[in-house]
């Protein structure tokens, strides 16, 4: 079996660099020149066997977190994907970027912030056909994750979609 050409780092320094298009083929036209370059398929490839959970995230973000100060805000983003039409997790969902409902890919984010340094430490793809979990859930799941990660942040906060009274309840409920 042949090494991998391309890593999951050569791919996050990727999405850290690029303003805007975020395609396999994108990734590998940015490529520096070199013999044998991974092509687009070898980084699609990395993408499906990377594990889909959040705790490759965490191991990363942990060093730089002080888990007893800062901030944590959670939020969700749409990517948009108004010309695909048969991609599995792309749905309807508002954006802001747009001010309307769009096509794209929905993720709820946790990050750690003190005020200089921007770090995200978890994240949940919303796709309510897959799991049966609302956005609020989510919430609810990264919350209760980062408790058990010994978070104890001066303030939590999000937008006011997600100011149920069960969410309020739950931060209280956490001191």
């Amino acid at each position: 079996m042949n090494a991998a050409k391309y890593s999951e780092y050569d791919y996050i320094n990727f999405l850290t660099a690029t303003p805007k298009i975020y395609s396999c083929t994108e990734c590998e036209r940015v490529q520096p020149e070199q013999e044998n370059a991974p092509a687009h398929d070898a980084i699609n490839r990395l993408l499906h066997r990377l594990p889909t959970d959040t705790e490759r995230l965490w191991s990363e973000a942990a060093r730089f977190i002080n888990i007893t100060q800062g901030v944590l805000v959670l939020d969700d983003s749409t990517l948009d994907k108004h010309y695909l039409r048969k991609i599995e997790m792309v749905t309807h969902h508002w954006s802001g970027k747009h001010h309307r409902v769009v096509k794209g890919i929905n993720i709820v984010s946790l990050l750690w912030t003190d005020g200089d340094a921007h770090i995200p430490c978890d994240y949940r793809i919303y796709y309510k056909e897959n799991d049966g979990k609302t956005k609020n859930d989510h919430f609810t799941d990264m919350l209760r994750k980062a408790k058990e990660r010994g978070f104890f942040p001066k303030y939590v906060l999000f937008d006011s979609w997600y100011s149920s009274l069960k969410n309020l309840e739950l931060i209280n409920g956490f001191g």
